[in-house]
């Protein structure tokens, strides 16, 4: 219900914003401020977008939780596509997300309303996970553990020859 109303309200507010700016400004002003704002836009969005690229390469390399870097990587491309959608409404959404402390602000907000039930990173996390077989099969991640199948292969004869593939004793 919520994504009807804004796909409804969203295009009205711009519609009734660009009458109101274009009727005090002009046609032209006003479509040379959107395009203005689409080119400001993209290349905030790309320095912001370095910026958070940096924060979620330094949380994985130091194993900490990239939850934060990934939400504001995922709130700058939001931005971004709001600065591309042509509006004056859009472009003030895009705008202010692209500000760390709104984005900060955000990720308060929806981060207090979202629980992780379980999170592991690192050389532990296939800890808990269980085999295709089931947990009976399950075996933790060390490096001390090999899995693998083996065959029973009844003995040679006394006598015979080496397959070739081992050399025979000596």
């Amino acid at each position: 219900m919520y994504l009807f109303l804004a796909f409804l309200m969203v295009p009205l507010i711009e519609i009734g914003l660009f009458i109101q700016v274009g009727g005090a400004i002009g046609l032209w002003p006003t479509l040379a401020i959107v395009v203005l704002t689409a080119i400001l836009g993209t290349s905030l969005v790309r320095s912001q977008g370095r910026l958070a690229l940096g924060q979620m390469r330094n949380s994985f390399q130091t194993l900490s939780d990239p939850a934060e870097p990934l939400a504001h990587g995922a709130m700058i491309l939001f931005a971004g596509a709001l600065l591309l959608t042509p509006g004056f409404f859009t472009d003030a959404l895009g705008f202010a997300l692209l500000m760390p402390p709104v984005r900060m602000a955000v990720y308060r907000y929806i981060s207090k309303r979202i629980t992780v039930s379980q999170f592991q990173m690192g050389p532990g996390s296939a800890q808990g996970r269980h085999s295709p077989g089931g947990p009976a099969n399950h075996q933790p991640n060390n490096s001390d553990i090999i899995d693998g199948d083996f065959e029973e292969v009844a003995p040679k004869r006394p006598g015979s020859k080496p397959s070739g593939w081992v050399e025979g004793p000596k």
